[in-house]
């Protein structure tokens, strides 16, 4: 008769994955990806290396789950705040200005799991985070050009601009520092104004698409 884990078994396996992935996470989120190296994720879970390699038999399959995990948590709040909003021009800010408040506050994950020089074997989870996210957007422009809210274009091609966008201005290299909260939020502000005016949202701050979020 074949083993079958206990509920207990299962439970303390699924607790260790996380707490592994979380700490890899945190990792990333100091020193990029270049940083999440299994030795160190061990130590700051708490476990043995040879532990962290039985769920993850190489670091490649680490960093593939470590940006799985974050990009499924950033779409579905993106995804929750488009769906908040009153209407679909209403959702496309919301979406823009949540994702750019969520990146910038924690700006060196986000680099590394967008930007960051990595080898292609570990780029490919990368490449499907950038391309979940811009269609995303790429539905929301959709929308709202259907509603005629925003002006006929290809949004195909709006949607990754939008993203290049937001990751050049607030979190790549050449970003300026953000100090503090309320230069965070100006910062944010800002660049979804900049790609709602690309998008044709020409009256976009005296709408007051974006004045409703809150600092990140």
């Amino acid at each position: 008769m074949p083993y079958r884990r206990t509920e207990n078994v299962v439970r303390r396996l699924a607790e260790r994955e996380e707490a592994i992935l979380a700490a890899a996470t945190s990792i990333a989120a100091e020193g990029g990806m270049a940083a999440v190296q299994i030795a160190a994720v061990a130590a700051r879970a708490g476990i043995a290396a040879g532990t962290v390699y039985r769920y993850f038999p190489c670091k490649t399959d680490l960093l593939a789950e470590l940006t799985a995990v974050v990009a499924g948590r950033e779409l579905a709040a993106i995804t929750a705040a488009g769906k908040a909003a009153p209407g679909p021009l209403s959702a496309l800010a919301a979406c823009i200005a949540t994702f750019a408040m969520r990146a910038l506050k924690e700006r060196r994950l986000f680099w590394a799991l967008i930007g960051e020089a990595i080898d292609a074997e570990a780029d490919v989870a990368r490449l499907d985070f950038r391309r979940a996210l811009s269609a995303a957007l790429e539905a929301r422009i959709r929308t709202a050009i259907a509603a005629g809210h925003v002006p006929d274009q290809d949004a195909s091609i709006a949607a990754p601009a939008v993203v290049g966008v937001l990751t050049e201005s607030l979190l790549g290299p050449l970003a300026p520092p953000r100090p503090d909260a309320a230069v965070a939020h100006a910062a944010v502000q800002s660049a979804t104004l900049l790609a709602l005016r690309a998008l044709g949202v020409v009256d976009a701050r005296a709408r007051g698409l974006v004045v409703q979020y809150a600092p990140p």
